[in-house]
């Protein structure tokens, strides 16, 4: 079979039979009296092991080991083309994301695409230093990626850069709060404490809404963050999480303050004063935990909490009495 023939049976150009020729991959098995290349049947099932060969991603030079090495191993060789596609797939799956984050950011002028660039490979430095300056100046200089700022400030160990990069993100607005939020399902606890700070930071309804859904989260640490920062909001939705705090001595003297903070009327600081006292009845409540609540009160106005501490004046457990005792000369002296 003549070279045209071949090129038009195989789909391989006649220029590249030539090509394959000249390194050594196939020869033609004759020539004609007038000295065409002539293949026989045995050179066509070459190449079509040659195209086949190549259609995995192997190189000529591969190919030809491939076909001439007695000691050449398949299993290897396709162990190192499946390293080398994930590699490939990695990286083109990077500099996908990387122009989303850049288009999503609408750059006006090509200055603000380069500066973009600039801004996710700072992000991307192992010094926190350049994190952190980065993350500061995103702001004002910068069309900020805001899913690349999530991110960041979910992978972030630096406790400097990671405040640096929530109040970034703060100032981008509430629009991360999706994201954020799927950070609180991860299953790294540090990567959903991140998270719940970070939407404690964000201003707007939107992530109030979902720092009210994370009071009901598994994890203790992101319900007792959620909580903290929806006292400071005014939500009294966060009181229940917050009295549980005082009982399990997780960060009880913020969960006291938070709560102090919510009694900001007679009607609101009465319900706050009647949980506490509900908790300090409550024949499950362990000792320290009783103390604890009984100091809670200290900071919670009206006659409610007043009343309590009289009562509880006279409780049983002495460390109790003696902390109510202090807390109402305390309330008189005030």
């Amino acid at each position: 079979m003549l070279i045209g023939e071949v090129a038009r049976r195989s789909g391989v150009s006649a220029r590249m039979l030539r090509h394959y020729e000249s390194l050594g991959l196939v020869r033609p098995s004759g020539r004609t009296g007038t000295n065409y290349r002539e293949y026989a049947d045995e050179d066509i099932r070459r190449i079509f092991h040659i195209e086949s060969l190549r259609s995995l991603g192997l190189s000529l030079r591969e190919v030809g080991r491939a076909l001439d090495d007695p000691g050449f191993a398949p299993s290897a060789l396709v162990e190192d083309l499946v390293r080398q596609t994930r590699e490939r797939i990695a990286a083109e799956t990077e500099l996908l994301t990387r122009l989303r984050r850049i288009g999503a950011a609408e750059p006006a002028a090509w200055d603000d695409v380069l500066q973009a660039v600039a801004f996710l490979q700072a992000l991307r430095s192992h010094s926190p230093d350049a994190r952190q300056r980065a993350a500061l100046a995103s702001v004002d200089e910068v069309p900020v990626p805001v899913e690349a700022l999530v991110e960041a400030v979910l992978a972030e160990t630096e406790p400097n850069v990671a405040g640096a990069l929530r109040w970034a993100l703060a100032r981008t607005g509430d629009g991360g709060t999706a994201l954020l939020a799927k950070g609180l399902d991860s299953p790294v606890a540090a990567v959903r404490e991140r998270a719940v700070l970070s939407l404690a930071a964000l201003p707007g309804e939107g992530a109030a809404d979902r720092l009210r859904d994370a009071l009901g989260h598994p994890d203790a640490v992101v319900r007792g963050h959620a909580a903290l920062a929806l006292g400071t909001r005014g939500t009294a939705a966060a009181v229940p999480e917050l009295l549980d705090m005082i009982v399990a001595g997780m960060r009880d003297t913020d969960a006291a303050d938070a709560l102090s903070a919510l009694a900001a009327d007679t009607a609101a600081a009465d319900r706050i004063a009647g949980g506490l006292l509900a908790r300090l009845s409550d024949g499950a409540t362990p000792a320290p935990a009783r103390v604890r609540l009984t100091q809670a009160l200290a900071d919670i106005p009206g006659a409610t909490a007043s009343d309590a501490l009289v009562e509880l004046a006279r409780d049983e457990d002495r460390a109790v009495a003696v902390t109510a005792a202090y807390l109402l000369r305390f309330r008189e002296t005030r």
